[in-house]
């Protein structure tokens, strides 16, 4: 250390320091905050198992567990956070008594299982209540514990798919996605069109490479699974209709980000004649208005033709002052690459033909992917 430092010198080694120290020390704390809850519902569900007093308390232990500790912040709610979170992620046991050893909890708080034999994992019987334990994908305990907040995990573990979980594990970690953001791909289904992506890896990279601003852009894909309909059953133009209004929230996170609902089967008088268009969007950071035609059936052009109609009215006859050109996005089953470049060529270049899945298409793409994800995510 210098015998001659200056008064800035001396300023920005005081800040350095707070800084590191600030950092490592809220690292600690986040680590240690979900070994405790992952005791805690080791504990809870270990009394459930095999506590005597299992009866007496039945479905009310956990408000009643609260009521005895009354420890602010573990409340009923956040006890049953716990006890999820421990059937969820059996697998970092040894990374959690690791931690409590060094500090001294175990034998403080007298753990059951990780007392005696650190490397044991939780017994049999807790076992079978754990979707994680026989599941071939599993992100390394130490990433999870020293990668996610337990505000991360809150949000991964409400996810019952073990399957698309370790996605977002793997994803989170990867990218160092705020909760916030690890919240909005959620929502958003970034897993289920990862799915549909014939190059996932081309899309992620996409994502954490700042592409979250690139959800304006139309995509080549939708997944609406959630519209809850069969890909197999015979599903008429206006079953989907209704089902993207029966869950509009979705479809419209599903879209991207600014998109506002406008209309359905608006109608729009052309030549004296009616004509009906399937839904109206409007796009508040665009500023312009999103017409979407649906199909059941894969492309064909009549369709293009229809779209173009609907997109030139709108542009002569709904335009209001600011608003830019609209956009016309066709969604079909199926298309041929190749025809929708000719059929549009010429046309409206706002307009574009997307494909949907009612369904998630068979995972082995997904989970190779995965797979080779989770091993970069190691070296």
């Amino acid at each position: 250390m210098s015998k001659n430092m200056t008064f800035e010198q001396l300023a920005y080694n005081v800040k350095n320091v707070h800084e590191a120290t600030s950092a490592y020390a809220k690292g600690a704390v986040n680590q240690l905050l979900t070994a405790r809850n992952w005791a805690i519902g080791c504990y809870i569900v270990e009394f459930e198992q095999n506590g005597k007093e299992r009866a007496e308390y039945g479905v009310n232990l956990l408000q009643n567990l609260a009521e005895r500790i009354s420890i602010k912040g573990l409340d009923r709610q956040m006890l049953t956070t716990c006890r999820l979170f421990y059937l969820r992620y059996p697998q970092i046991c040894d990374s959690v008594s690791r931690r409590l050893k060094r500090i001294g909890a175990i034998e403080q708080i007298a753990m059951p299982m990780l007392t005696e034999h650190v490397s044991v994992m939780p017994t049999e019987t807790c076992l079978e209540n754990c979707d994680s334990v026989n599941h071939k994908f599993e992100t390394p305990s130490e990433l999870l514990i020293t990668k996610l907040s337990f505000t991360h995990i809150r949000q991964l573990i409400s996810i019952d798919d073990p399957l698309e979980r370790f996605f977002y594990e793997v994803e989170c970690i990867k990218g160092t996605w705020s909760v916030r953001e690890l919240r909005r791909q959620i929502d958003t289904k970034l897993y289920f069109r990862a799915g549909i992506s014939k190059k996932p890896e081309l899309l992620l990279e996409k994502i954490q490479n700042g592409g979250s601003e690139a959800t304006l852009s139309v995509k080549n894909a939708y997944a609406l699974e959630f519209l809850g309909l069969d890909a197999k059953d015979e599903v008429s133009e206006s079953d989907l209709e209704q089902a993207i209004m029966d869950h509009l929230q979705e479809f419209l996170l599903e879209m991207g980000k600014g998109f506002c609902f406008e209309a359905r089967q608006k109608r729009i008088l052309i030549d004296d004649e009616y004509y009906f268009v399937d839904l109206v969007l409007y796009n508040r950071i665009l500023h312009c208005n999103v017409i979407i035609e649906l199909k059941v059936d894969k492309f064909r052009i009549e369709h293009a033709a229809q779209l173009n109609a609907y997109v030139s009215y709108y542009k002569c006859e709904e335009m209001n002052a600011g608003d830019n050109p609209p956009i016309g996005i066709l969604l079909c089953t199926e298309k041929g690459p190749k025809m929708v470049q000719y059929v549009l060529n010429g046309m409206d270049e706002n307009l574009f033909v997307s494909t949907y899945k009612l369904q998630l298409p068979d995972q082995k793409q997904l989970e190779e992917f995965l797979i080779n994800e989770i091993k970069a995510l190691g070296e």
